[in-house]
């Protein structure tokens, strides 16, 4: 899964941005297994799940705020 965009956050329902979410931290659990195994050939990924999951929420809380 590639860097996500912002448009194409904001366009994801409040159950999508929640199941992307739980999809990018099994996917960076993962990653931290193989990268404690050697394993792990793209070091980048971890770094871009973390900051993609960190965007889902912002733009998420962004969102319940305008609603309130």
């Amino acid at each position: 899964m590639a860097q996500m965009k912002i448009e194409d956050i904001r366009a994801m329902s409040p159950d999508q941005q929640d199941d992307a979410i739980l999809n990018l931290k099994k996917e960076r659990f993962n990653l931290r297994f193989q990268r404690a195994t050697g394993q792990l050939e793209n070091t980048s990924r971890l770094r871009e799940a973390r900051r993609d999951i960190a965007r889902i929420k912002t733009i998420a809380a962004q969102t319940r705020a305008k609603k309130k």
